[in-house]
């Protein structure tokens, strides 16, 4: 699990209330269920209203897939491509039926059985950037939903505020209790602007990298077994997939190739 959303987020609301602590103020001065109901509810509500219901259907997915998705070195994808390659070239691409069936990776998986089934180059080429495409539209669907969020939230949070300071100039004639009226309306704006920016806006912005990532990856796929259906030599194959990797993972999958051959 990649868990650079969640320390992100942690230490970003640790560093918040660590800045409230060292100002002399408490915790939960600021921990205010009213002012964070209308602020994330309000967020919510109003992203809600800008999208379409199935939209919706997957937000606990996406929101569960941000924190604690596992990005896979695409180095191991690139070994695992030249290994099927290996034996495509030594036994045949039927003899690829078998090991279709341990492969993980279900967009490799997909590919694999498409070229094992016959499918002409260019129809399978078409085929799989049909669906990678499909993935970037959805994908990117899924992190506007959150992107809107971060917008809407800093607009709630005023709106708690206006709301909050509406009730202190109901209750002028209590001067005891102004002040910490006051202070409560302005959680509101603190909320929704932290929110927005410690969490809707920042998950956002890891949805879009990861379907980024992933996307990479799949584009790999297609010109893997692209190769491998047309019987290409394993190791151009190799040489292939590494040149589309970055230059930091390209060169460490050239090391590691090095050191597996000198072996």
């Amino acid at each position: 699990m990649d868990i650079s959303t969640i320390v992100g987020v942690v230490a970003g609301l640790i560093i918040v209330f660590t800045v409230q602590i060292l100002e002399g103020g408490s915790p939960t001065s600021i921990l205010l269920i009213p002012s964070m109901l209308l602020v994330f509810g309000g967020a919510f509500a109003a992203a809600m209203a800008g999208g379409v219901m199935k939209d919706w259907t997957g937000v606990g997915a996406q929101l569960t897939k941000a924190f604690a998705k596992k990005v896979t070195p695409p180095t191991e994808l690139v070994d695992e491509v030249v290994k099927l390659a290996e034996r495509a070239r030594r036994e045949g691409l039927l003899a690829l039926e078998d090991a279709v069936k341990t492969v993980e990776h279900p967009f490799l998986k997909r590919g694999l059985q498409l070229a094992i089934d016959g499918t002409d180059p260019d129809e399978l080429h078409d085929i799989l950037h049909a669906e990678i495409a499909a993935k970037k539209k959805s994908d990117k669907a899924s992190a506007k939903l959150f992107e809107n969020m971060g917008g809407y939230a800093p607009t709630i949070g005023i709106v708690g505020t206006v709301m909050g300071l509406v009730h202190v100039l109901e209750n002028l004639d209590k001067p005891d209790t102004l002040g910490h009226s006051i202070a409560a309306a302005f959680c509101a704006t603190l909320w929704g602007v932290l929110s927005a920016n410690l969490i809707w806006l920042p998950v956002a912005s890891r949805l879009a990298r990861l379907s980024a990532v992933e996307a990479e990856e799949m584009e790999l796929v297609v010109d893997g077994v692209l190769a491998i259906q047309a019987g290409s030599n394993p190791r151009l194959v190799a040489q292939k997939l590494r040149s589309l990797l970055p230059p930091d993972e390209a060169k460490k999958a050239e090391t590691a190739a090095n050191t597996k051959k000198a072996a």
